[in-house]
């Protein structure tokens, strides 16, 4: 199991409408990456307010593409991902295909 400090960080993240997003900077405390066809970030919200923790910044809790080269038993192991679009609106950039 990955210890909290070695999850990789968000580095940035060009999602603005998403409700975790302060000025390119996730606040989330972790993000789940995954989706049966792409790499979508599942914590993507959209609301009128903001939420998330101003001192975090987010890191990857869990990543469900086990097809990504950086992905180990669905952990990523990524120095960091930047999250912005590709298929949609938030999407890990960092994804690359095995």
């Amino acid at each position: 199991m990955t210890a909290a400090m070695e999850m990789p960080r968000v580095q940035d993240c060009a999602a603005s409408s998403c409700a975790y997003n302060h000025t390119n900077d996730c606040h989330a405390f972790a993000i789940t990456i995954g989706s049966s066809d792409h790499a979508h970030c599942h914590t993507f919200i959209e609301m009128p307010v903001r939420g998330g923790l101003e001192q975090a910044i987010a890191q990857v809790g869990a990543c469900q593409r086990a097809d990504c080269r950086h992905n180990a038993e669905l952990e990523c192991h990524a120095p960091a991902i930047s999250v912005g679009g590709s298929m949609d609106m938030a999407d890990c950039m960092t994804y690359q295909s095995r």
